[in-house]
């Protein structure tokens, strides 16, 4: 025990707790700076999301608006000699739209970065420094 202080202990003990406790701190600040990237991406998804889903509903509106319009215009023009022809291609037309419009989303869906990527490339990059290897 050192004799100027008796509840601090002395010498290579006390090294040695300094150093785990800046190794804790150093710990603790790495998780703190990784935990702030986590909630950053979080947010950046959330926009993201919130954003596709406004202009994915106008978007729907407004075409379906406009599709069902013109629609309706080719059956009027049609309606004295091929109302049913008329009709039936309208529909096979929404139809082909319709499967055109998921196989869009399909491909944009799995085209979008993996959820929390650079999240997770900091943390493997991190494991890889603590176990002493480079990426």
């Amino acid at each position: 025990m050192n004799p100027e202080d008796p509840g601090r202990p002395e010498g290579p003990l006390r090294q040695l707790i300094g150093s785990v406790s800046a190794l804790l701190a150093t710990a603790i600040g790495i998780g703190r700076t990784r935990l702030e990237l986590l909630t950053v991406e979080l947010r950046e998804e959330l926009n993201r999301t919130a954003g596709l889903l406004v202009w994915g509903a106008v978007a729907v509106l407004a075409a379906g608006g406009g599709v069902l319009f013109a629609g309706l215009a080719i059956i009027f023009a049609f309606w004295d000699t091929h109302r049913i022809l008329a009709a039936g291609l309208v529909t096979l037309g929404y139809f082909v739209l319709a499967a055109v419009a998921g196989l869009v989303i399909r491909s944009r869906l799995r085209s979008r970065p993996p959820f929390l990527q650079a999240t997770l490339g900091e943390l493997a990059r991190d494991e890889d420094g603590l176990r002493g290897q480079s990426r």
